[in-house]
């Protein structure tokens, strides 16, 4: 049986947990395979909402097992009140997720770190991080100097590594950032009392997963943010610290590439992105107020509010691209029945020349081209059939088909599971 990935197509928060949630019901092991804490996916199931961080959102299925891949790096503290947060609600989570022994650590002074490097950093060096520690905790995992999950199974070894990596660590502390050394017997405390709560989770998913696949198990591979923020191939330096494409899905889980079958690139029926980093398409002033509120744009981890703008035919082109996208599900397009009419972004010019291509460089500076469309004014939240659609809402969505040149599969019509139109 094959693994099918769900990949955002824009900077993040395209409503990616709503469609693994509609695909999970007929899947059996849903796989994280990059990010941390930072991310947040939210689920509305029959009106209620559900937000998760680190743990995967098909864990609301009963049939599914769920894995915490390689290439994420997990915050205990997070994790454990994801946990307990999820099992208020009657979910089972310590007994179905699975958590692999070469995903990283994120320890308490990544936070501290990324905290103190934002501060200091000048306004336009910014990235606009959560300080959560993320990039740290990359970063010491690329310097070969992290702590591992499988490191917690053996006590006695974990804390000979710990005392190496905190000698190191404590004098970048110390004299760099000017903050408080780490003590290593409190460190060592802190990751037992995790392996003590789950350390029975931390097997070889690598082996896992491709033996449940070569039995037949059916496999949904989830990652956070999306293509704008990937470390090569968006927006850098205003990116994120891992790699939330294809490749990256790949890499961090350790499923081979021979079961790849359905890569699924979500966007939204305009964009949004948080934090810094160019926007072509951004609506700036009231404008850009009016569209945050009627899609209640503000982050789902931070509550931070999210930059809005048009949809970019060109962003998506690179996302399809780069991602080998061969379907794409079309969310929130309820939102704009507010407009009479509608921009979106069909090219770009750099000086003077118009680009064919989503540059890796010089974003800042294009000019973005525009169609404008006709609105429909008509209200279409929760409708689940593409023929009960307004023509004009019909018109648009094939016209941006045709724009991306890729198959629009699912339009997602409100929150809700059931506010689904599959196309096919």
């Amino acid at each position: 049986m094959p693994a099918n990935l769900v990949v955002g197509a824009q900077w993040g928060d395209e409503g990616k947990a709503k469609v693994i949630d509609y695909l999970s019901k007929d899947t059996d092991i849903i796989v994280r395979y990059q990010g941390g804490a930072n991310a947040g996916h939210t689920v509305v199931v029959g009106g209620k909402k559900y937000i998760f961080h680190l743990v995967p959102s098909g864990i609301i299925y009963d049939n599914t097992t769920c894995v915490i891949g390689n290439g994420v790096v997990l915050d205990p503290e997070y994790f454990l009140k994801e946990c307990a947060d999820l099992e208020t609600h009657g979910f089972r989570v310590k007994d179905k997720v699975l958590i692999s022994d070469s995903c990283h650590i994120l320890l308490p002074y990544h936070r501290l770190i990324d905290e103190a490097r934002e501060a200091g950093s000048s306004p336009e060096r910014k990235i606009g991080t959560t300080k959560k520690g993320i990039g740290m905790c990359y970063a010491d995992k690329m310097l070969r100097n992290g702590v591992r999950a499988g490191d917690l199974l053996d006590k006695d070894n974990l804390k000979r590594k710990l005392g190496h990596i905190l000698e190191v660590k404590n004098q970048e502390l110390v004299k760099y950032y000017d903050l408080e050394p780490v003590n290593l017997n409190e460190m060592y405390d802190f990751l037992l009392d995790f392996a003590d709560k789950m350390g029975k989770n931390i097997v070889n998913t690598v082996y896992y997963l491709n033996s449940e696949l070569e039995k037949g198990k059916r496999v949904l591979l989830e990652g956070a943010q999306g293509t704008g923020l990937d470390i090569d191939f968006g927006t850098y330096p205003y990116v994120t610290s891992s790699n939330p494409t294809t490749g990256g899905a790949l890499a961090g889980s350790g499923v081979s590439f021979r079961y790849l079958q359905d890569v699924i690139g979500i966007t939204k029926a305009y964009a949004t992105r948080v934090g810094e980093g160019p926007f072509p398409s951004e609506i700036l002033g009231e404008a850009g107020d009016v569209l945050r509120k009627l899609g209640g744009e503000y982050g789902s981890t931070t509550g931070r509010p999210r930059r809005c703008g048009w949809f970019d035919v060109q962003m998506i082109k690179h996302a399809v691209t780069v991602n080998g996208i061969n379907s794409l599900v079309l969310t929130k397009i309820d939102v704009l029945s507010h407009y009479d009419s509608i921009p979106v972004v069909v090219g770009y010019e750099y000086k003077g020349k118009k680009l064919d291509f989503f540059p890796s460089q010089g974003l800042e500076d294009v000019k973005p081209l525009f169609a404008e469309f006709k609105g429909w004014k008509d209200d279409i939240s929760g409708i689940n059939s593409f023929s009960k659609l307004p023509t004009l809402c019909q018109s648009y969505i094939k016209s941006l088909q045709d724009l991306v040149k890729t198959k629009i599969g699912i339009v997602s019509t409100g929150p809700d599971r059931d506010h689904t139109i599959i196309m096919d």
